[in-house]
């Protein structure tokens, strides 16, 4: 009997222990407990009480914005979706025709903007951008791209840019085809006080490249989110990063800070106006201003003045010099032009933008540059950001200015990185692997024309741990008839010839006269070839089958070495695959009398240029020559019959961002006129030559934008070299011999 009352005495101390532990809560609450007697029991503290986490917004603040930061119900942005995008289901496979593709390869037709139009600057350039492309053709039934001519950047009906009836204009274009093969460029959408996606026009089943994109109006595979960029982003060029390449950046001043406008009202405002919560006014500078609009006075709030007094104490310049992370909050939309500022001036951005699409997100590896923050969570960024290891951030700063510099520096960038997604899209047996868009040089220098294997381009060997083949291809351009057996090309190749590392001799016979038979050339341990060329310079540049090695060994007929500068030419080239490694050596300055760049061949201690007449590279330079830059450059060299070997130094310098290698050489070079220049003017032919070279240096900077050549100090020569002591010791002896 005792046992069953201790038996059930325990059931019921138990039963009461768990509803107490499970359910205390709910009990506690019944009147009986929550009598004053039952005062002193208090349960655990919760996260939304007042006293421990202060609102981000008061409820009276809340109850006065008059309905304008009401968010749409599901249902609504349903409708709301479907109306704008009526073929969201959307794919290349179901609405691009890629038999347009086929015969004439990925081509790009812009319609001819037509007098009177209302065209953006922005916009301008775009256009611009396509038309000097190398995609580019005026003739529409070659296309598998069209662009139109109407501005659609700013599609917010308030704007002054705004065009308006433009479904009338487009459906009597008989190329439209509802939109089918088409590229719509936005830049803004919609407008107060909900800021939609809507275009005001019917796209039909055209590629959307769009700022700000959201991730529920994306259809993956088929639009491209494009950044946001200002009106004055540079159409060509830009400027550099601001963190040095070859330079570690000190521990900056601020963590992590933010500078900008403060909405009191309407989307958006939500994110911005908690962001005073972070500022801690030492190492996180978190600035805002309601000082903005028309009508900011009649909603400022009680934080507004001494915002705006704050705000004005900090220079927004001096925050991105001086800063380790950058905040980057939706404003009305979700993109910002600091975006691209954060990136510019190496500030790794956080991101506060819930739904973005970020921009080239189809092949940009975001998680390396940048980190992406949750709008509600806005508390736990400062510790996030303390808890990532100086390795990490340094590793993210330079990723910053490999974006910064390969796609976004410019609008010409933004609108190749579209075009070049759009095409690895159509040719995906040729698409470049995501690899390619996230390292040096860039998927805008990686042909895939050329190969899509890591190991066919010069610049990956050192980050996989291979190396370049240890054999060259000696490629000659011959200009003269061969009328003696004591021509220095005959000499050239009896000593390229005895290189060891030589594989083959390729001669590209330019001359107007037919090559000597078989017969007459040396005999050499190593395959002889005669290629038989068009007479134009660009022609040593084309990438010929021929080549059989990753490396070539460039030489005009006139260029006289030694079978020891050779070898040594070639170890050091291996050891910098992806630069120009020779001989004779070239510079440039800036001369401030004329405001333009020069030219000079004098011998100084400083050069930028190696010229090709003697010199190595990796055989992908020919493939890049032939086929990223625009054939007009190409016709120029080839009309004046000069500047191929400049051109190839400004390309090499754009791809690398370095210099050229400059190597020992017994003789000095000397710059040798054209033929054409020899037969017509033997005076004055000298002055022409150099004064066209001065040109081409000018015209080649302005194409690309900005002046790529780099200045160097550096020569490499032989251990030993010019040392006392015997040459019996030295590899390369016969360097030294006058």
């Amino acid at each position: 009997m005792q046992a069953r009352k201790k038996y059930i005495f325990m059931t019921f101390f138990a039963t009461w222990l768990l509803l107490f532990l499970f359910g205390g809560d709910q009990i506690r609450r019944l009147p009986f407990f929550s009598s004053k007697k039952a005062g002193g029991l208090k349960s655990w503290p919760r996260w939304a009480d007042g006293f421990l986490l202060k609102n981000f917004a008061d409820p009276e603040e809340l109850q006065s914005d008059d309905g304008d930061r009401a968010e749409l119900s599901l249902k609504t942005r349903r409708e709301l979706r479907r109306s704008i995008y009526k073929n969201s289901r959307c794919r290349m496979d179901t609405c691009f025709d890629f038999s347009k593709c086929r015969e004439h390869g990925f081509k790009v037709f812009v319609y001819p903007l037509e007098r009177g139009d209302p065209v953006s600057e922005s916009y301008l350039k775009i256009i611009t951008s396509m038309e000097e492309s190398r995609y580019y053709t005026s003739n529409p039934e070659e296309a598998c791209l069209f662009v139109l001519n109407i501005d659609t950047l700013d599609r917010d009906h308030l704007s002054v840019q705004y065009v308006h009836n433009i479904n009338e204009k487009i459906q009597g274009f008989p190329l439209w085809n509802d939109g089918r093969n088409h590229l719509i460029f936005n830049l803004y959408s919609g407008t107060w006080p909900n800021y939609t996606e809507d275009l005001g026009f019917d796209i039909g089943q055209a590629i959307l490249a769009k700022a700000s994109f959201y991730v529920e109006n994306f259809r993956p595979g088929f639009d491209i989110s494009i950044p946001l960029f200002s009106k004055d982003h540079p159409r060509k060029g830009g400027e550099r990063g601001w963190l040095q390449k070859t330079s570690v950046p000190p521990k900056k001043k601020y963590l992590l800070v933010f500078k900008g406008k403060r909405y009191l009202t309407g989307i958006g405002s939500d994110t911005r106006n908690a962001l005073h919560h972070i500022h801690n006014g030492k190492d996180i500078i978190s600035l805002t201003t309601c000082k903005h609009g028309k009508d900011w006075v009649k909603h400022k709030d009680k934080r507004c003045d001494k915002d705006n007094t704050d705000y004005e104490k900090f220079d927004y310049q001096e925050l991105l010099h001086n800063s380790t992370f950058c905040i980057i909050p939706r404003g009305r939309r979700l993109g910002s032009f600091r975006f691209l500022e954060a990136l510019q001036a190496a500030c790794i951005p956080v991101l506060l933008s819930n739904g973005w699409e970020l921009p080239f997100s189809e092949v940009i590896d975001w998680s390396k540059s940048a980190i992406v923050g949750d709008e509600r969570l806005l508390l736990q960024i400062p510790s996030t950001v303390r808890c990532l290891h100086s390795d990490k951030i340094l590793a993210f700063q330079q990723q910053t200015q490999f974006l910064w510099e390969a796609y976004f520096s410019s609008v010409e960038k933004i609108v190749q990185t579209t075009l070049e997604i759009i095409k690895d899209r159509i040719f995906h047996q040729e698409s470049r692997p995501k690899f390619f868009w996230n390292a040096l040089p860039g998927g805008l220098l990686a042909l895939p024309e050329y190969s899509t294997h890591l190991n066919d381009f010069p610049f990956y060997y050192l980050q996989h741990g291979s190396s370049p083949s240890n054999k060259f291809t000696a490629f000659i351009r011959a200009v003269s008839p061969i009328v003696s057996l004591s021509q220095p090309i005959l000499k050239l190749i009896q000593a390229v010839s005895g290189s060891q590392y030589c594989a083959q001799i390729l001669v590209l016979w330019s001359c107007e006269k037919p090559p000597p038979q078989s017969s007459k050339w040396p005999q050499t341990t190593v395959p002889l070839t005669i290629i038989q060329g068009s007479g134009k310079v660009s022609d040593r540049f084309l990438p010929y089958s021929a080549i059989g090695t990753d490396v070539v060994l460039s030489l005009d007929e006139h260029t006289s070495l030694s079978t020891g500068e050779v070898d040594f030419a070639f170890v050091v080239w291996r050891s910098f695959p992806d630069r120009i490694v020779g001989f004779p050596m070239r510079s440039h300055f800036w001369d401030a009398s004329k405001s333009q760049w020069s030219y000079t061949s004098k011998w100084t201690n400083e050069f930028s240029m190696v010229l090709t007449a003697a010199a190595f590279y990796h055989r992908y330079y020919h493939s890049l020559f032939t086929n990223y830059l625009p054939a007009r450059l190409r016709s120029l060299v080839d009309q004046i019959a000069n500047c191929e070997d400049i051109l190839m130094n400004f390309l090499v310098s754009a791809v690398t961002k370095l210099p050229p290698i400059k190597v020992t050489q017994k003789k000095q070079h000397r710059e040798s006129p054209p033929q054409q220049l020899l037969k017509s003017a033997p005076p004055s032919n000298g002055n022409l030559h150099f004064s066209q070279r001065q040109e081409c240096v000018n015209q080649f900077a302005a194409w690309f934008g900005y002046m790529p050549l780099v200045h160097s100090q550096f020569r490499l020569d032989p251990v030993l070299f010019k040392d006392q002591v015997s040459v019996l010791r030295k590899k390369y002896r016969h360097l030294e011999r006058a």
